[in-house]
């Protein structure tokens, strides 16, 4: 019998973080939003916009597609570092220190180690100016007087993203290490960013319509299946993929298992919401059954090699039964 705990514990590890990081980070978002909450009404209108845009998707051309996400990604990542560089100038420091040494020792290392990549040569150029800059914002940052946040280390991290991806995402390095930390990574913001919106109501309404959304799009009309396919074909960070523990090796070589951010998100979103509501041991809880859920699913799958399932479902599976209880408890 085939089955895999990799993949479960990402699912945990993502969502966890993603619950506990919400409640340090939420009264900064707030503010930042000014309170706003969803209503009702937006958050249906959240599902049906992400409905067609799945549907559309594969009609867009992929450099717009790319071109999207690409900018996307990097606002998500200038959003939060700048909401949050208003720390320390020693903590500045460190940051930008972090940034020079990564883009440096990555510059240096793909001139020795990409040899057959020729594109490899001008990301190194690329990351070179980039700790140049870096090091220029350090000198800066030693003679800085005045406070605030600070614009110049917001563009660190998403020129760094687009460099990596411009020039490495051809590369062995970009998939799955880079690819899945950056999956990661976007996927705690996206929770983090969007939690920060929801209530209990909201939510309740948000994940039960996207439920049924997502067994929709996957078994019936199959769009979901296809935009993924269209996206992931860019080696955008769009999806997390892990090889199966214990390795599973077919005559296509070691099966890798895939989760989309959207999932990861939805299970976030649970998690600050149990979090929320019935505090930090039910939140746990509710995250452990989840992935529990998701394990038992991922298994059926395996063995009977039913191809694509709806992760909303398998995750909202082990939730339920628990809600369910803690309301009629109470």
């Amino acid at each position: 019998m085939y089955f895999d705990i990799a993949m479960p514990l990402t699912l945990f590890v993502v969502s966890t973080a993603s619950a506990l990081l919400a409640g340090k980070v939420e009264r900064k978002l707030k503010s930042v939003l000014e309170e706003k909450e969803f209503s009702v009404k937006e958050a249906v209108f959240l599902v049906a916009a992400i409905s067609v845009t799945v549907s559309l998707i594969v009609l867009v051309p992929q450099m717009a597609v790319m071109a999207i996400f690409l900018f996307s990604y990097s606002m998500l990542l200038f959003i939060f570092t700048y909401v949050f560089s208003d720390f320390q100038k020693t903590k500045a420091k460190l940051f930008s220190t972090t940034i020079f040494l990564t883009c440096l020792t990555a510059a240096i290392v793909s001139l020795f180690t990409f040899n057959n990549y020729n594109i490899v040569a001008y990301g190194a150029i690329a990351l070179l100016c980039l700790s140049a800059f870096t090091f220029i914002t350090l000198l800066y940052e030693e003679n800085r007087v005045v406070s605030g946040e600070r614009w110049y280390l917001a563009i660190l991290p998403p020129a760094l993203f687009i460099l990596l991806y411009m020039f490495y995402s051809g590369t062995p390095i970009w998939f799955p290490y880079l690819l899945n930390m950056y999956g990661v990574i976007f996927a705690i913001l996206i929770t983090l960013y969007l939690g920060s919106l929801f209530t209990w109501k909201t939510t309740m309404i948000f994940i039960g319509l996207l439920t049924v959304m997502d067994i929709i799009l996957v078994l019936f009309t199959g769009t979901m299946v296809s935009a993924a396919m269209h996206i992931s074909s860019l080696r955008l960070p769009v999806l997390v993929s892990v090889p199966t523990i214990p390795v599973i090796i077919t005559e296509r070589g070691t099966v890798y298992m895939s989760l989309g951010l959207g999932d990861f998100f939805f299970a976030g979103l649970i998690g600050i919401q149990s979090l929320r509501k019935y505090g930090k041991q039910f939140a746990l809880l509710s995250l452990v059954a989840m992935s529990i859920s998701f394990f038992i699913f991922e298994t059926i799958l395996l063995n009977y090699k039913l191809g694509a399932f709806p992760g909303t479902l398998m995750i909202i599976c082990g939730w339920l039964p628990l809600v369910a209880f803690k309301k009629l408890k109470h």
